[in-house]
């Protein structure tokens, strides 16, 4: 049975964000870590920052990528291992483009672990026509970012360039609008994020160290993003990553954002 978290309040001297009635078309499956499997309301598939065969936290049944079933499109948010490391098999195993950094893309066909035919690389502020009644927004993340490349010839690492981290802000067709942050710390253009693009959902890291803590994502929350909905990830995953839901909920206090926590394998229907 999932378990849902829920804390619904009123942000005292804030209007409260525009609601959204749940439909039940699209789902939300979280996988442990960063990675998310979204699926639009015309059955479109979006893997975000899968890191599914060597993640402690996902599910076994996942770990075979073939188990997500056909995947239309994958987004990465930047270079580290936790967040791409089966894009390129995933990619490939779904013939599906994929969205990330310009240089991060430009490192992965260069080196001939994604097929050129679906890089779609981007840059802040670039807007991708996916598919009809969707797009993909690429926005400001406030980290860093590498990839290290195990070259088959020599079986050595190498650090190759990752660009700039993103986050990006999903839009499905009937104009429900996600916002997942990647790995961040706070910056002030969050509130104009907020403002341009108004996420219904948003899908913040809490575990602090490499990103935001739970208090840090509170404030990102109540005073820059303001959705309807948030859930937490990047937590839990490796002991490093400390912060806690329960924490998050309470540095939230009194505010209209229902915050769901899930467990890796859950879905949730919006």
């Amino acid at each position: 049975m999932k378990r849902f978290l829920f804390l619904v309040s009123i942000l005292a001297g804030c209007a409260a964000p525009a609601t959204y009635t749940p439909s039940g078309k699209i789902e939300v499956l979280w996988l442990g870590q960063a990675t998310f499997r979204i699926t639009s309301v015309e059955g479109k598939v979006i893997v975000i920052d899968p890191f599914l065969t060597k993640n402690p936290k996902t599910p076994d049944k996942y770990k075979d990528l073939k188990a997500l079933g056909k995947v239309d499109a994958v987004i990465i948010t930047h270079g580290h291992w936790d967040h791409v490391f089966d894009a390129p098999a995933l990619v490939k195993l779904n013939q599906a483009p994929l969205y990330g950094p310009y240089d991060l893309n430009l490192s992965m066909t260069t080196v001939g672990e994604v097929p050129a035919s679906l890089s779609r690389g981007m840059n802040k502020s670039g807007i991708a026509a996916f598919a009809p009644g969707i797009t993909f927004t690429a926005v400001k993340a406030e980290h860093s970012s590498a990839w290290v490349w195990k070259d088959p010839a020599t079986g050595k690492d190498s650090v190759l360039p990752g660009g700039e981290a993103l986050g990006w802000i999903v839009k499905l067709e009937n104009g429900f609008t996600i916002y997942h942050m990647g790995d961040t710390g706070l910056f002030g253009d969050l509130k104009m994020i907020g403002e341009l693009y108004k996420p219904d959902l948003v899908l913040i890291p809490i575990g602090g160290n490499f990103a935001i803590n739970p208090e840090q994502a509170a404030y990102a929350i109540k005073e820059f993003l303001r959705p309807q909905f948030a859930i937490p990830m990047h937590y839990g995953t490796f002991p490093i990553l400390a912060g806690r839901p329960e924490d998050f909920i309470k540095a939230l206090g009194t505010t209209s954002t229902k915050v769901m926590v899930m467990n890796p394998g859950e879905a949730l229907k919006f």
